[in-house]
């Protein structure tokens, strides 16, 4: 009996890439990659060296230039006096949730329309005791904080909804749009500005919720039904 003898596969030949005559092929370039240092005196040397081949030197040099006058700016504004310092430290807190909610957009869309409402209905509300010429400062806060209520309300109601049919940030801003309208019509009628921005939101989270989407499916096949019936029924000559 005659042994079989396995033969092994030969290796493919690795595919050559095809020079055209008369030219030369150019070598691959490795792009460089951004290592951190080990440590931080390698790093400050590495930073103070700005090698063009050290790309986390060279970007990080420009970075912590503008930060350090950024820094010193905001602390130069912030010591003349007491109502820039709380400025400052509002629009660094305003700063941080805009980085932080980069990614809900939704959220911070309904962030940004809330305070903004919140600011345009106080001062609708503060200007119309000015032209009432009214010195007491109740009526003023019990009218925007009524405004800050319903804006607040707002934003939950588009939030605690589970399943919301829309986007829920467009259902704050057509909110405080409505609110906003509110408040500029209790610049001449006060007794209505709040009554007339809650019956507003509760009508906006009304139509922009699921329930009104439910109720509207409902009616479009009732609808459909006594279409039917009518059109099954024999006509009279």
């Amino acid at each position: 009996m005659s042994a079989k003898t396995s033969k092994k596969p030969s290796p493919r030949p690795t595919p050559t890439t095809k020079s055209k005559p008369g030219t030369t092929p150019k070598p691959q370039q490795s792009t460089p990659v951004a290592e951190r240092p080990a440590g931080p005196l390698p790093g400050l040397r590495r930073l103070l060296h700005q090698d063009k081949d050290d790309p986390w030197a060279v970007k990080l040099l420009p970075r912590v230039v503008f930060g350090l006058a950024a820094a010193y700016t905001l602390f130069a504004i912030a010591s003349e006096s007491g109502s820039s310092f709380v400025t400052v430290c509002a629009l660094i807190v305003l700063g941080g949730l805009v980085w932080l909610l980069r990614r809900r957009t939704q959220l911070l869309l309904g962030l940004g329309a809330t305070i903004l409402s919140a600011a345009f209905t106080g001062y609708f509300s503060a200007v119309s005791d000015a032209v009432r010429l009214s010195t007491s400062a109740t009526v003023t806060g019990q009218a925007a904080f009524g405004y800050w209520a319903l804006a607040g309300m707002a934003l939950l109601g588009a939030w605690m909804v589970k399943e919301h049919p829309g986007r829920r940030g467009v259902t704050v801003v057509l909110a405080d749009v409505i609110l906003v309208i509110a408040s500029v019509v209790g610049m001449f009628l006060p007794e209505a500005g709040v009554p007339l921005g809650f019956l507003g939101v509760i009508g906006v989270l009304a139509m922009r919720g699921s329930s009104a989407k439910a109720v509207a499916g409902r009616a479009r096949q009732a609808l459909g039904r006594l279409r039917t019936r009518k059109a099954s029924d024999p006509t009279d000559s």
